[in-house]
């Protein structure tokens, strides 16, 4: 059966007429005429290749298949009513969904990897796949194939079109190899711009804090650029320095074996943002992953100064 062809009103027609077993009293409590009833009952009986009532004298009777068929529509009838009379609800422990966020890996790392844990405990059948951010992100949250991106707030794609929610603020630390015998606890302007320099890029355009640098007209040694994830991860063993969020930085020193540094300028901190297309403004299960998200992120701080975040 093409189910594009079942038009709903044969299902209430069809409920009312086993209610009543006559056809001039269906009429009634549909308050429609006898013989557009009677028009209903030919289309019903076409559809189910059924008499579906069947006169013996003066009385009409269900034949068997339409008094199997009483319950299931009429539980699919009250399924449907409560579809569209209440309001849609996410139960997080219960309930299935897929999430795609994009985010960057120092973004992924704050607020995703906590999130991944909770879900194991607190949403068990919730499944989240991290992309990395593309040019084509917007397009993607348009055409409903990215449910929300993480973006830092200064970013252009910040607009009115989409939703959006500030998440965090992240300061920037100097990161240097904790075994770097030019630079000790604290390093100043002139050592930072004399020691080679690693820079960050997002592989189409400036990084926040590289334009900042630009902007405060901070010369730099530049001898190597890659993004902020693979950042840490390259100062090993190396004499060179660079500038990266405080989440990514404490998170990883021990690993990497870096040393953190206070900034010997004046930076601005990094404000990261969530974004998402407006028709999931109301969405339950939607706004359940943007509450869990700033639940985390305000339970995080990250000091600008040397150590592990707090």
């Amino acid at each position: 059966m093409d189910l594009r062809q079942v038009d709903l009103n044969l299902l209430v027609a069809f409920d009312v007429l086993m209610s009543e077993q006559n056809v001039t009293a269906a009429a009634r409590r549909l308050s429609v005429g006898q013989s557009a009833m009677s028009s209903t009952l030919s289309r019903l009986r076409a559809l189910l290749d059924d008499p579906v009532l069947e006169r013996r004298g003066r009385t009409m009777f269900p034949t068997p298949l339409a008094e199997a068929l009483v319950v299931p529509v009429r539980e699919a009838l009250s399924r449907f009513n409560s579809i569209l009379t209440e309001p849609p609800v996410f139960d997080p422990e219960r309930d299935r969904r897929s999430f795609t966020v994009v985010a960057s890996e120092y973004a992924a790392l704050a607020v995703l990897q906590p999130l991944l844990v909770e879900l194991r405990n607190a949403a068990p059948h919730v499944e989240l796949r991290i992309q990395p951010v593309s040019a084509t992100f917007l397009h993607d949250m348009t055409a409903d194939t990215v449910d929300l991106t993480i973006v830092p707030l200064a970013a252009d794609s910040i607009t009115d079109s989409f939703g959006y929610q500030t998440l965090y603020s992240d300061p920037y630390v100097i990161a240097v190899d904790a075994a770097n015998p030019l630079v000790s606890r604290e390093i100043t302007l002139e050592q930072f711009s004399s020691l080679p320099y690693l820079a960050s890029s997002n592989g189409h355009s400036p990084t926040l804090v590289e334009t900042q640098l630009d902007r405060l007209g901070i010369p730099r040694r530049l001898e190597v650029t890659t993004g902020f994830g693979l950042a840490p991860f390259v100062l090993r063993d190396t004499p060179l320095v660079t500038v990266l969020p405080a989440s990514l930085a404490s998170a990883v020193a021990e690993g990497a074996r870096l040393k953190l540094l206070t900034p010997p300028m004046p930076l601005e901190p990094i404000t990261e943002a969530m974004m998402w297309a407006d028709r999931n403004d109301d969405d339950p299960s939607h706004r359940w992953l943007r509450e869990r998200l700033v639940d985390i992120a305000s339970r995080k701080t990250w000091s600008p100064m040397p150590g592990v975040a707090r």
